[in-house]
């Protein structure tokens, strides 16, 4: 599991811009950005490339639809584990690697970590739940099952308030 540092690297409102229509669409082309902001290309490709070498834009990749591809059962699962010495990384590292999963966090509180998941029938969702109880520490797990999606997607800058933009810009 990745420890996540909290560096915060100073951005403008211009980097603002580039990352949400990045994040709107990956395949925006250099032209398109830089007439939008009224800038040359290579400044564009100056400030992506910035974004990229600080670890703002870690990655530039396709969103896949699930649901094109019978992953139509999204599960949330709640798992509490016993607290050896270790048990973060061992059973983070475990629950990771359980094909199905495709974001896990470690949380405070009640629960030690929360598991979504897509699986396309009730045969791989009892799979996976046996995967999980099947991990050496962990104690219980308490799931629930997404009836609908009503909002989906990795847009961060697009979802910020106006709060959280003047923050990022005082930095």
């Amino acid at each position: 599991m990745d420890d996540n540092t909290d560096t915060e690297i100073a951005l403008d409102e211009t980097d603002l811009t580039i990352l949400e229509r990045v994040e709107q669409n990956s395949d925006v082309s250099l032209e398109s950005l830089a007439a939008e902001l009224d800038l040359s290309k290579s400044a564009v490709h100056y400030r992506l490339n910035k974004l990229k070498e600080n670890g703002v834009i870690t990655s530039v990749s396709a969103d896949v639809d699930p649901l094109a591809i019978g992953l139509n059962m999204l599960m949330i699962t709640d798992v509490s584990v016993s607290h050896d010495s270790g048990y973060a990384t061992d059973i983070g590292e475990a629950l990771a690697d359980i094909d199905g999963v495709y974001q896990l966090y470690y949380t405070m509180g009640d629960v030690d970590f929360t598991v979504l998941s897509r699986v396309q029938n009730r045969e791989q969702m009892n799979d996976l739940i046996d995967d999980i109880v099947a991990i050496d520490g962990v104690n219980h797990t308490s799931s629930k099952f997404v009836m609908k999606e009503l909002k989906t997607g990795n847009e961060t800058v697009a979802n910020m308030s106006d709060e959280m933009i003047e923050n990022v810009l005082q930095e």
